[in-house]
């Protein structure tokens, strides 16, 4: 019998009891030998237990009588408007409740899976990680020399990268680097505020279709991305929301309006 390769997805229907029985047994040796996704596997079931725990105490509670008309379409709205409400708060819900943990909140609404803006925010992150705290190694190029960084950097990527200026947000430029990213490469720009704040952007060519979220670990750094026309970009840092998604914003539209066309 020929047994059908896993992927992360394959562990979140374990996990809500919706893999198909005949292929239980494979999928747990596909486990076993794959630390990475078993380690994964765990962690997703200490997060979801969690949640579990802290909402223990409203889950049985009646839903409020405004909120049942508003999705029953009691509200005199519009459908479509409802719609993104409802996406909306509930994304609210898990951004409150993010602290437990690796979490992603995506454009597409709850419930949905999106494993490969999954994988690029994760990347992103472990890239700010390692680098963002080296002081002498956190970049390969200088900032000094942008013009062949940018060039370098666009020839390896197969994207036309810019190199946003964020002095309004308060950043310089550091410098960057090429990193590993998926079955391509990534390009990491390096920034720092006078207070020594660092963020990272963390660029890649991305065909998937479109998606933009947040993804945070507990305790650490945030990313905020987009992946659009042909882009994946993260910004990563350990900064207040509002900040972040401000710093963000810029540097993604600075991104887009100046690399449209391939290398």
């Amino acid at each position: 019998m020929t047994t059908r390769d896993f992927t992360e997805r394959d562990i979140h229907l374990a996990l809500d009891g919706e893999l198909p029985d005949e292929e239980r047994a494979a999928f747990e040796t596909w486990l076993e030998s794959n630390p990475e996704m078993n380690a994964r596997s765990n962690r997703f079931s200490a997060d979801r237990e969690t949640l579990r725990s802290a909402l223990s105490a409203t889950l049985d509670e009646p839903v409020p009588a405004r909120f049942t008309k508003l999705v029953a379409g009691d509200s005199g709205r519009r459908p479509l408007l409802r719609s993104r409400w409802w996406q909306a708060a509930a994304a609210a819900v898990l951004l409150a409740m993010g602290g437990t943990g690796g979490y992603v909140v995506g454009s597409r609404g709850i419930g949905s899976e999106d494993v490969s803006a999954d994988r690029f925010a994760e990347e992103a992150v472990a890239a700010y990680i390692v680098y963002a705290a080296e002081k002498r190694h956190a970049v390969e190029v200088p900032a000094s020399d942008g013009e062949h960084m940018r060039n370098w950097l666009s020839a390896r990527i197969g994207l036309r990268l810019v190199t946003p200026d964020l002095t309004a947000d308060g950043f310089q430029l550091v410098g960057g680097r090429l990193l590993p990213s998926g079955t391509g490469k990534a390009a990491m720009l390096l920034y720092e505020d006078a207070e020594g704040n660092r963020i990272s952007l963390f660029v890649t060519s991305e065909a998937g279709s479109y998606a933009k979220g947040t993804y945070a670990e507990k305790n650490g750094p945030a990313a905020i991305y987009w992946l659009d026309k042909g882009y994946g970009c993260a910004v990563v840092g350990v900064l207040p929301q509002e900040r972040l998604a401000s710093v963000a914003r810029n540097a993604y539209r600075q991104l887009i309006e100046g690399a449209e066309s391939k290398v």
